[in-house]
């Protein structure tokens, strides 16, 4: 069995840009819950505003995201691979809701309220490395350069959220 140059080794799925801008929107949609739910369960108000400005900016990058995904060309939104029922498109959210990092919907439960500010930002630093991971195994699903371009692009930002806060943890543990 041989495959076409480029094609993707991932059993007959591929992504488009389009699945993938969508999947990085709800990841930040779920990441913003998350900030705002420790907010919620903290007592500190100094910590509680921190907390929110992490949401804002979550909110922030899903409407960078929102805003990238509108101006993909048709080319760019069209599939290359037969999909009649959207089942690409459906596996992609789902996963971006269920995947263990930033995103998943379910990390807001990792909280119990007795979390210190230094313990919320630890927990997020992880979830974003695991986000990261995540779409990086993205790339094993996409063909074309340009959509490798788009996961790289939303890879940059989710590194772009570990540096923000990994300075103010250190900040913290000073």
């Amino acid at each position: 069995f041989k495959r076409a140059k480029g094609e993707s080794d991932a059993m007959g799925i591929s992504f488009t840009a389009d699945d993938m801008f969508a999947s990085a929107e709800t990841i930040e949609r779920n990441g913003a819950a998350f900030y705002r739910h420790a907010a919620n369960l903290h007592g500190c108000k100094k910590d509680k505003n921190f907390l929110l400005k992490l949401a804002a900016m979550e909110d922030g990058h899903q409407a960078v995201f929102a805003a990238a995904r509108a101006k993909l060309s048709a080319r760019e939104r069209a599939t290359n691979v037969y999909d009649p029922d959207n089942e690409a498109s459906m596996y992609l959210s789902t996963m971006a809701d269920l995947h263990p990092g930033e995103g998943n919907a379910a990390a807001r439960d990792l909280l119990n309220g007795r979390e210190s500010l230094m313990d919320i930002i630890a927990i997020a630093i992880e979830l974003e490395r695991k986000s990261i991971l995540f779409y990086d195994g993205l790339r094993e699903y996409v063909t074309g350069r340009k959509d490798q371009q788009f996961i790289d692009r939303i890879i940059g930002e989710e590194k772009k959220h570990i540096v923000a806060l990994s300075k103010e943890l250190h900040k913290l543990r000073r």
